[in-house]
C-alpha cells in the first residue's frame, strides 16, 4: 500500500507493507477511552472527549515502572487505594490468551462501549459535546476556485454526535473527518471501542471524506501507551487512513483520572511510545493537546513532540477562523482546532472544527484489503437516554423492537402482553424505552408501559361502525402521518408505514369516522383524514385557531393521551399531563381541518388529538 505521509518540506509517500506483528500476546484485556480537549479562548481548559474498545495486551511488560521520582507531586504510583499501580492493572481473565484475534495478529476488540459510559475519560470531564468556543459555520472556510489545496478543512467526531448524514457534511465541504474509534477508561484502564466509530469510517469514506483517526489515551506506562498503539493499528487495518493517526491524552490533572500525578516526563515518554508505534505502522503520527498545555513545556515536553510529529492544538478564539486568521498558540502545528460549536449540515449537534495546513492529493490506500464489515449505527445515538432499573409490565399488547422505531415492522423481536413483566433500563427523551425481556435489549414505546404491576386496562371503547365514501385521489401528509393496518391508533403495533408530507398515496375511501381508507405498496392501509391533503404545494402553518367549533362537553381518552399547551406533536415540550380512560376533562372546542380538541385541564387551556377522545355519556 502508499501512505501519504507529510514531511515540513512536502508530503512524500511512504510505502508499507500490510501486517502487524506482535509478540507475546499478554493475558489482559484493556477498555480504552479517547479523550479530545477542547479550550474555552485562551483559558485552556483541557476537555477530554473520546471513547474505547477493549482490547487484549499485544507486547511483553517492559518494566517501565510507574516510579515515585515520575510523579509531580511526589506521591507513589499508586491507584488512590494504596495498592501499586502495574502494568496492565484491571485487565485481563487471567486465561492467558483471548480467542478471536484478527488476521493482522492483534487482538479483537472484546466489548464496544455504550452510548453513556461513565468510565468515558470524555465524558467524565464534560467534554462530550458541550463546550465553549464561538459559533462557527462550515461554509465560512470553504475552499474557492483559485487556492492551491494546500490547505484543508475538517471536524473531529465522536459518539457525541450522534449519526451523522456523511454525505450532507461532504457536500456541505468537508474534505477530512478526525474520528474517535476508542479511548482507555480512566479508572479501570480498559480499551474501549468508541460505538460509532466503524459506522462514521465507514460512512465517512462512502461519502468521499478523507479519514483520519484519534485515540483517548489514558495510559500509565510506555507499554500501555504500545498496546493502545497496536489496538488502534488493527481496528484501522481494513480502512484507508490518509489523514494522520493521532494521539489525545486530557484529564489527567483530575483525582478521577488514573493517570493524576504522573510527571511530565513520564506522560511524553507514553506519547512518543504511541506514536512511534503508528508511525513504524505506516501512519502519519500526531499529538493533540490544547494550546496552554504545550505553551513553554508547560505539561508537556512540547520541544521533543514537536520535533518528530505533527501537532494538533486546541485553541479557541471569541472569533472564529477564518475571521481570525491564525490560533494564538506561538508553536509549531499543523492542524488547528477552532472551536466546538460548529454548524455543519448532516451533524445535528456543535462539532469540533479543524483547518489543517496540509492536505492529501489522494486517499491512502488500507493495510489490509480484506472487505470491513458494514454496520448501522448505534440505535441509541440519537437518544438521550435516562438509566434506570424497574420492573414494567404493558398496558396493552406492546411490541418490542430491536431498534427505537416504528418505520419498520421488521424490527419487531417479540411482544410485551399486559401482566408480562421486563426490565426497563433506559428512558429516553423522545418517547422510547430500553428494556430487557428474555436476555435482549430491546426497545417499546415508554407510553405503552408502567410500573404499576397491577395495571388492568380499561375496556376498550369501540366506534360505532364505519362508512366509507368512496374516492380516488392523490394525496399526502400535511406533515407526516402513520399508516395503519386499522383505523385505530389505540395500538402501536397498527403502524404498517409512515407518510411525510411531499410523498403520495392513493386515497380510496374517506370515512365517516375521521379515518380514510389509502393504497400502499398493495395493502389497503388507514391514516386520519385530518392529516392529509389533496394539495401536492402544501405547506404546513400554525392552526387557526379561529375555526374551532364551540362545544361544552365531558371528554376521556379511549386509552391514553397528552395534554399540550399548543396542537402540534412536533415538540416534546408542550406536553403538560397525560390523561387516561376513565379521566374525565371538558372539551371546549373541535377543529375539524387539524384534528384537534382545545380542552380544559386544571385551570389550563390545553389540546389533544381528537381522535383519541370520546365523548362520556
Amino acid at each position: 500500500m502508499q501512505r501519504n505521509n507529510e514531511s515540513g518540506n512536502g508530503r512524500i509517500r511512504v510505502a508499507i507493507t500490510a501486517g502487524i506483528a506482535v509478540a507475546g500476546i499478554a493475558a489482559a484485556v484493556c477498555l480504552l477511552k479517547l479523550l479530545v480537549p477542547e479550550k474555552d479562548g485562551d483559558a485552556g481548559q483541557a476537555d477530554a472527549r473520546q471513547e474505547i474498545v477493549v482490547v487484549e495486551i499485544g507486547e511483553e511488560n517492559e518494566g517501565e515502572e510507574w516510579k515515585a521520582e515520575d510523579m509531580e507531586d511526589g506521591r507513589a504510583g499508586t491507584d488512590g487505594k494504596g495498592e501499586e499501580i502495574e502494568s496492565g492493572s484491571g485487565i485481563g481473565d487471567g486465561t492467558g490468551k483471548k480467542e478471536g484475534d484478527n488476521h493482522t495478529g492483534m487482538p479483537m476488540a472484546a466489548e464496544i462501549a455504550g452510548m453513556d459510559d461513565a468510565e468515558d475519560p470524555q465524558e467524565a470531564e464534560g467534554m462530550n459535546g458541550d463546550r465553549a468556543g464561538a459559533q462557527a459555520d462550515i461554509h465560512a472556510v470553504l475552499k474557492g476556485a483559485d487556492e492551491t489545496g494546500e490547505v484543508s478543512y475538517g471536524v473531529d467526531v465522536a459518539k457525541w454526535q450522534g449519526k451523522i448524514d456523511w454525505q450532507q457534511a461532504a457536500d456541505a465541504g468537508v474534505e477530512f473527518a478526525m474520528i474517535r474509534i476508542g479511548y482507555r477508561t480512566q479508572k479501570t484502564g480498559i480499551i474501549m471501542e468508541d460505538p460509532l466509530a466503524k459506522y462514521n469510517m465507514q460512512q465517512a469514506k462512502e461519502a468521499g471524506i478523507k479519514l483520519g483517526v484519534y485515540f483517548f489515551s489514558t495510559a500509565v506506562t510506555q507499554e500501555e501507551a504500545r498496546e493502545e498503539a497496536a489496538w488502534v493499528c488493527g481496528f484501522i487495518a481494513q480502512y484507508p487512513i490518509t489523514y494522520p493517526v493521532a494521539y489525545n491524552c486530557e484529564g489527567f490533572q483530575s483525582p478521577e483520572s488514573r493517570q493524576y500525578g504522573m510527571g511530565q516526563a513520564l506522560r511524553s515518554d507514553c506519547a512518543v511510545a504511541f506514536l512511534d508505534y503508528v508511525q513504524e505502522k505506516g501512519y502519519t503520527p500526531m499529538f493533540y493537546a490544547s494550546k496552554n498545555e504545550m505553551e513553554g513545556n508547560s505539561l508537556w515536553d512540547t520541544d521533543r513532540l514537536t520535533a518528530k510529529y505533527k501537532i494538533w492544538v486546541s485553541q479557541y478564539p471569541d472569533v472564529p477562523y477564518p475571521q481570525t486568521a491564525a490560533s494564538s498558540y506561538t508553536g509549531t502545528h499543523q492542524m488547528w482546532q477552532y472551536t466546538s460549536q460548529g454548524t455543519v449540515p448532516g451533524i445535528g449537534k456543535g462539532v469540533d472544527m479543524n483547518v489543517a495546513y496540509f492536505s492529501y492529493s489522494q486517499t491512502a490506500e488500507a493495510v489490509d484489503d480484506t472487505p470491513y464489515e458494514m454496520v448501522e449505527a448505534d440505535p441509541e445515538a440519537l437518544l438521550d437516554m435516562t438509566e434506570v432499573q424497574e420492573t414494567v409490565t404493558a398496558k396493552i399488547e406492546t411490541n418490542l423492537r430491536s431498534v427505537p422505531s416504528t418505520a419498520d415492522v421488521s424490527t419487531v423481536v417479540g411482544k410485551l402482553q399486559n401482566g408480562e413483566t421486563a426490565v426497563r433500563t433506559g428512558i429516553s427523551g423522545n418517547g422510547w424505552s430500553r428494556l430487557e425481556y428474555n436476555g435482549q435489549k430491546v426497545y417499546a414505546v415508554s407510553s405503552y408501559l408502567t410500573t404499576d404491576l397491577d395495571y388492568h386496562p380499561q375496556e376498550t371503547v369501540t366506534a360505532p361502525d364505519s362508512v366509507y365514501q368512496p374516492v380516488n385521489e392523490a394525496v399526502t401528509a400535511k406533515n407526516v402521518t402513520n399508516l395503519r393496518s386499522e383505523a385505530s391508533s389505540a395500538r402501536e403495533d397498527t403502524i404498517v408505514a409512515v407518510l411525510h408530507n411531499g410523498e403520495t398515496v392513493t386515497r380510496t375511501g374517506v370515512g365517516n369516522n375521521g379515518w380514510s381508507q389509502v393504497e400502499y405498496n398493495g395493502q389497503t392501509l388507514y391514516a386520519i383524514s385530518s392529516y392529509l391533503t389533496t394539495d401536492m404545494d402544501y405547506v404546513q402553518t400554525a392552526p387557526d385557531t379561529s375555526v374551532y367549533t364551540e362545544v361544552n362537553e365531558s371528554v376521556t381518552p379511549k386509552i391514553e393521551c397528552n395534554l399540550r399547551s399548543e396542537p402540534g406533536t412536533q415538540n416534546d415540550g408542550t406536553v403538560v399531563a397525560t390523561i387516561k380512560n376513565g379521566d374525565v376533562v371538558t372539551r371546549t372546542g373541535i377543529n375539524p381541518n387539524t384534528g384537534w380538541s382545545r380542552l380544559e385541564y386544571q385551570g389550563q387551556v390545553v389540546y389533544a388529538v381528537s381522535s383519541y377522545l370520546v365523548v362520556v355519556e
